[in-house]
């Protein structure tokens, strides 16, 4: 058993939940330093490029011209918009908290799925996204002094954003892999966060080494590596087993933030989260029912509702 855990596909698997479960004290911290708009281009930048830099040796492939309206909707939804939302979210909420409310995008990719895909809407999504829905109602009150906070919502918009780069980036991994789809999205987010590029070199240039080493960790590990070892984990393991372990990143970001930043959540947020988690294991268990067994090597690649910081 031991071996099995020590196996190169699960210490991928446990690599990946740890990095994304670091990004979201590591946004704090770069926050305070560089501001909104400067760490999301720069996360974005180095990203693209170690992608870029390991694309040959990965064999990524050059994307099709009739994919490019996906690769563009991937790129502007998961990357530009869930980078800047998140970060300017995360000026207000905990980084802990922040893992809770991203944690229900999975809802928004699923119910996308049944309005645009043809997925049947079954009881178990039905409940298990109002459920998910209700925790994270709860955990934006834990947050507001008098009813919602706004940085909260700002939060659950980042979490649909990411949903809807899910729900766009199911038919690209049928014919890529869930590494070529990050890729060309990074690439793409990039692009649409060129704009942001005069407000990163007025904050670069007096921004702290504290910062600067958070963007290129950002960049380096959570985002590049992060995608990388995780389509090597999701391709050599059942998909159950892929999903469950997502399950660990809010947990995890709770820990990391309370030993990095000394955060300690509201216990009406963690109750919330708790709820919202509930919501989203009742949904996946329709997502499992369909794919029981011997799930495509490329298929194996698709971030099931992944919570990617």
């Amino acid at each position: 058993m031991s071996a099995r855990v020590a196996s190169p596909r699960f210490l991928a698997l446990a690599g990946t939940v740890v990095l994304w479960a670091s990004a979201f004290p590591a946004i704090r911290v770069g926050i305070d330093g560089l501001g909104v708009a400067a760490l999301s281009f720069l996360r974005l930048l180095i990203a693209a490029v170690a992608l870029l830099a390991v694309a040959p040796f990965a064999k990524v492939r050059l994307p099709r011209r009739g994919d490019l309206p996906l690769i563009i909707l991937c790129g502007a939804t998961g990357m530009t918009a869930y980078q800047v939302l998140l970060n300017w979210g995360e000026v207000h909420v905990e980084a802990g908290t922040a893992s809770l409310l991203i944690a229900i995008a999975p809802v928004f990719s699923v119910l996308l799925g049944s309005l645009f895909l043809g997925e049947r809407l079954t009881r178990n999504i039905v409940v298990g996204s109002v459920v998910a829905l209700a925790g994270a109602a709860v955990v934006s009150l834990a947050e507001g002094t008098s009813g919602f906070s706004v940085s909260a919502l700002v939060i659950l918009g980042a979490a649909a954003v990411q949903g809807v780069y899910h729900f766009a980036s199911k038919p690209l991994l049928r014919r890529y892999t869930g590494l070529e789809v990050a890729t060309y999205a990074m690439v793409a987010g990039t692009v649409f966060a060129l704009p942001l590029i005069p407000a990163t070199w007025r904050a670069t240039v007096h921004a702290p080494a504290t910062a600067l080493a958070s963007a290129a960790y950002l960049g380096l590990l959570p985002s590049a590596l992060g995608f990388v070892i995780w389509a090597y984990a999701v391709a050599r393991l059942p998909l159950a087993v892929s999903t469950a372990a997502l399950y660990l990143v809010p947990p995890v970001a709770l820990i990391v933030s309370f030993v990095w930043l000394a955060e300690v959540p509201r216990p009406v947020a963690l109750a919330g989260g708790a709820i919202s988690v509930a919501g989203v294991i009742l949904i996946s268990r329709h997502q499992q029912n369909r794919h029981p067994t011997n799930v495509p090597a490329v298929d194996a690649s698709e971030p099931q509702g992944a919570t990617c910081a």
